[in-house]
């Protein structure tokens, strides 16, 4: 089968023929992957600065569908061969006797998606830059119908780790859970930006999208301008022109003196791996709010304790998210209409698809198998 492989860091990926995976044991299943996107994490990766383990079949964010399954696959998985699924990069073979496993909020008995000891597709075992890949059964969600599997590849991290953030931030996951709620999302014009901009409004926030480049904003606008009525709660921010101050006042009201930290946003969404974006992000908060952070920059953020402490901020950080959270997301999309502004690439052209990424190309860029 034809495969895309990283053979060495910092390197294009060789298209090359690999061995087919055996038929699944277990718990696992076989996928024929139809589409596999690309994300920051697979950049970071590709560059050496996690995993080290050599060669690599990247993706781990891809949909397929089941050809194959394991004789141990549990039947509440609602599974059978010919079912489509969108298929995140965790958790493979989490160990399911750790704390994570044994407490897993509602997933699969003794699977952890936050198990340490669990393999990672795309990182520490190959993903979906493959035709065919073995997946294990407990990580994947069923594709609705009126979805395809470009739909649904970009969701599988992007998607579902804005869900959670969302979640992390005090919104009730459900149609009407974010009424009363202001979130502000730094990095709107992002891969996550743009869901989180599109599933806070359609649960419904009242949203701050802010960005730093032209493309970006370019992006963000063109989302709020398809929520059609709804666009009505997006509030766009070039950070290059407008005061987090005059964005806080405008959005949230002018206060009393003295009482400013009673105006301002409920939560903020920290994606970019920018100093300037956490902190733009920090002075949008009202006090008592939640600052989630989804970046990991090498270096670092520089926090300052004066929030923490004085105006009560909480602050967070999110990795992915659970498998009942996985489907409870990709339905929302489904029935909402959330989708990803996507390019399509062939298996053949992922280097050209790398190449525009790190030119900036907004929105998510997809390979689409069947092309």
């Amino acid at each position: 089968m034809r495969a895309q492989v990283l053979e060495a860091f910092n390197t294009p990926y060789v298209l090359k023929d690999i061995p087919k995976p055996p038929s699944p044991m277990g718990k696992d299943i076989l996928v024929n992957v139809k589409a596999a996107s690309y994300c920051h994490t697979d950049a970071v990766f590709a560059s050496g600065a996690m995993w080290q383990d050599l060669p690599r079949v990247g993706s781990h964010e891809f949909a397929g569908v089941i050809v194959a399954m394991g004789p141990d696959v549990s039947s509440s998985l609602g599974l059978e061969v010919g079912t489509a699924v969108g298929v995140p990069g965790r958790a493979f073979h989490p160990c399911g006797t750790c704390y994570q496993c044994s407490n897993n909020d509602g997933d699969p008995e003794a699977y952890g998606v936050y198990c340490t000891k669990a393999g990672n597709l795309g990182l520490s075992r190959d993903g979906g830059f493959q035709e065919f890949c073995t997946v294990d059964s407990r990580q994947v969600a069923p594709i609705p119908e009126g979805m395809t599997a470009v739909d649904t590849a970009p969701l599988m991290c992007a998607g579902l780790t804005i869900w959670n953030a969302l979640g992390q931030a005090g919104v009730k996951l459900v149609k009407g859970g974010g009424k009363g709620k202001v979130v502000a999302i730094s990095g709107a014009g992002g891969g996550l930006g743009h869901l989180g901009v599109q599933f806070a409004a359609k649960l419904g926030c009242r949203v701050v999208a802010i960005d730093a480049s032209d493309s970006a904003l370019e992006l963000v606008q063109g989302v709020a301008g398809a929520l059609g009525q709804l666009g009505e709660r997006v509030t766009i921010v070039d950070a290059r022109k407008q005061s987090a101050d005059e964005v806080r006042w405008a959005v949230c009201g002018q206060p009393e003196t003295s009482l400013e930290g009673e105006k301002g946003v409920d939560a903020v969404l920290v994606l970019p791996e920018a100093q300037q974006a956490l902190e733009y992000g920090m002075k949008l908060l009202k006090d008592h709010g939640t600052c989630v952070t989804v970046s990991f920059p090498k270096e670092g953020f520089l926090i300052q304790p004066r929030d923490l402490v004085f105006r009560h901020i909480k602050m967070v950080g999110v990795l992915v998210g659970r498998n009942r959270q996985l489907r409870a997301m990709l339905n929302f999309a489904a029935q909402e209409n959330v989708r990803a502004v996507s390019r399509t690439y062939t298996l053949q052209e992922l280097n050209s698809l790398v190449d525009d990424y790190n030119r900036g190309t907004s929105g998510k860029l997809v390979v689409d198998m069947t092309q």
